[in-house]
């Protein structure tokens, strides 16, 4: 359980144009305006108090799912940084989130450079592309990066391939994590601890 975890500020921002819990170098920047910003707050989760681990975290998607990502959003918080991806489309995307060795992108089987120490692989199941869901892809050019975070170094988006929209967050470390969903709109949420774990 993390201790302390309040504070909201706007996510770093960028983009193209209920709740699920734990189941098992240039860089952009922008700041997103409170009046344009969704609620992607810990009030909204109706989580327990912050728990994470360093294990593999995934959910499915549902059998209609066809969704695409339309932004990413980093922000600094009490002992934790958050990566929001906004996805836009039909149905309701799954996860798998992990630890790898190195980032390869799942498509071309090439090298991903990501900086920091470790590196989370984020891959959104019930993908599809844009001329399928109607919903402009995340087309950030170069790493995202926000200031003030203390674990995530910056997300390197990858790309869709075959029902999967694959990403990458650099952490300082491998450092506990979870992930959950937010809806209105559907957001993918990947937390993770940038202080001291009690226990």
């Amino acid at each position: 359980m993390l201790s302390g975890c309040t504070g909201h500020p706007a996510e770093s921002a960028a983009s193209g144009s209920s709740s699920a819990p734990r189941s098992a170098s240039s860089g952009t920047t922008g700041a997103l305006a409170p009046s344009t910003a969704p609620s992607d707050t810990d009030a909204a989760t109706g989580q327990p108090p912050f728990s994470a681990d360093l294990n593999a975290d995934t959910a499915p998607a549902s059998a209609d799912s066809r969704v695409t990502v339309r932004a990413i959003r980093i922000g600094p918080h009490t002992g934790f940084d958050r990566v929001v991806f906004e996805v836009g489309g039909k149905g309701t995307p799954g996860w798998d989130v992990h630890y790898v060795d190195s980032a390869v992108s799942p498509g071309s089987g090439k090298p991903v450079s990501v900086r920091g120490g470790a590196v989370l692989q984020v891959s959104v199941t019930g993908a599809g592309y844009p001329y399928d869901t109607g919903v402009t892809e995340y087309a950030g050019r170069g790493p995202l990066t926000a200031p003030g975070t203390k674990a995530v170094t910056e997300v390197v988006f990858d790309q869709t391939f075959e029902g999967t929209t694959s990403a990458f967050i650099g952490t300082t470390a491998r450092m506990p994590f979870r992930v959950y969903r937010l809806v209105s709109p559907t957001r993918i949420v990947v937390e993770v601890v940038a202080g001291r774990v009690a226990g």
